[in-house]
């Protein structure tokens, strides 16, 4: 299940579910775009319930990348496994989107855990 988080207006928080894969990949990217499309200008994706993550995962990430670059916005990968880490880096997607350790650190925007506090108050799903 997508679950989705709030932090401020203009930022979401998405935790993917456990697989991302050819059977839900599509929808989990058009309700990531469809936060874009509502304003949403910082995506985090929340990694850290991944277990299985195929070739269209890693495809609708990319796509959404691309999505914010073209509405002047950031997406951030968070939690990632260590496997899916190495896999990420053997691909050279870490140079398109670098993953970050926790939520808290993509929320800050940087590669350390401090001072980001509570910010997945608010659930939707």
């Amino acid at each position: 299940m997508l679950k989705v988080l709030v932090g401020h207006a203009d930022t979401a928080i998405v935790r993917l579910p456990t697989q991302v894969d050819y059977d839900n990949a599509s929808d989990v990217g058009a309700r990531c775009e469809d936060l874009v499309r509502q304003g949403c200008s910082t995506l985090v994706l929340d990694a850290s319930e991944v277990q299985y993550l195929d070739s269209s995962g890693v495809s609708m990430i990319i796509t959404l990348s691309r999505v914010l670059d073209d509405h002047a916005g950031t997406l951030r990968l968070a939690a990632l496994s260590d496997h899916y880490q190495q896999v990420w880096r053997l691909l050279g997607l870490d140079a398109l989107l670098p993953v970050f350790p926790a939520v808290n650190a993509a929320l800050d925007g940087s590669a350390t855990n401090a001072g980001a506090g509570a910010r997945e108050s608010l659930g939707r799903t």
